[in-house]
């Protein structure tokens, strides 16, 4: 663990008492034991929080994507959303947890940005694996976001969604006083341009009252704005954001793009700041 975080909380069902580390696990004072990977990532998933044996992205998706944030594509998102945490005034090493944290690019710029502790957690082990090799300041764990976060009520200071999961009651129970939560969804323009090659058709759809709905019990929005950028991108990168994105890694659709040269694409989302309701 790169440092004490007594805000984690066991998975085991009915349990939830803290965790802490000894050698090279994590226990409870249930009895309770995680094993730390090598690369430094906890496995908190249960049996019964897997949907299949191949839990989560696969590794190339998860490589799909980091080669994007290595080559800069979706930069502007990162610092839009970097320069909204700083007017939040987030306390300087509060915590933040990203749900879907993939390979940890988003978590790992903003925690450097703002010196925050991060947490990332996603379903699946080649993203949190990467992740912990790539940025192992922060802590990398396996879970399913869906289910009970692994965290202590009213522990962190900022939870993260960029295109990743959402648990309205979990991020409201795991927020502290004065806490946000942010939500970036696709825009109704993300990617239209590819869109239309790959799908013959661009299908415009605004996702942001529905998510509004789905979380209207525990927060009230208090910031929306969109972040777009347009970008002429090589065939690589073409076939990385088919594989990476949030649709998932159609290969089977890969040759739609390979017979493309550079394409202008452009890349939108809608960012929701949201807080505690009532």
């Amino acid at each position: 663990m790169p440092f004490d975080l007594d805000v984690l909380a066991c998975s085991v069902r009915g349990c939830g008492q803290p965790l802490t580390e000894r050698e090279r696990s994590l226990v409870c004072s249930a009895g309770h034991s995680f094993d730390i990977a090598r690369s430094g990532y906890i496995n908190l998933l249960q049996p019964q929080d897997r949907r299949s044996t191949r839990s989560g992205d696969s590794k190339a998706a998860v490589e799909a994507r980091a080669a994007l944030e290595q080559a800069g594509i979706g930069r502007a998102l990162t610092d839009a959303l970097s320069q909204k945490l700083r007017a939040l005034n987030l306390p300087r090493d509060g915590i933040a947890i990203e749900l879907g944290a993939g390979s940890g690019e988003v978590l790992g710029r903003l925690c450097t940005d703002l010196s925050l502790h991060g947490i990332g957690i996603d379903l699946s082990s080649a993203a949190a694996d990467l992740a912990a090799r790539r940025a192992p300041a922060l802590t990398w764990i396996v879970a399913n976001a869906d289910r009970r976060l692994p965290l202590q009520d009213a522990s962190v200071h900022l939870v993260l969604s960029v295109y990743g999961r959402r648990n309205p009651p979990e991020c409201a129970r795991v927020l502290a006083e004065g806490g946000s939560l942010i939500v970036a969804i696709p825009a109704p323009d993300d990617l239209i341009e590819l869109r239309t090659v790959v799908q013959g058709q661009a299908v415009e759809r605004d996702r942001v009252e529905a998510m509004l709905e789905e979380h209207h019990a525990y927060f009230t929005l208090s910031d929306r704005f969109t972040v777009r950028e347009r970008l002429s991108l090589p065939p690589d990168a073409l076939l990385n954001l088919l594989r990476g994105t949030y649709r998932g890694a159609r290969f089977r659709l890969a040759n739609r793009v390979e017979g493309i040269g550079e394409m202008n694409v452009t890349m939108a989302s809608e960012i929701c700041v949201m807080k505690h309701a009532g």
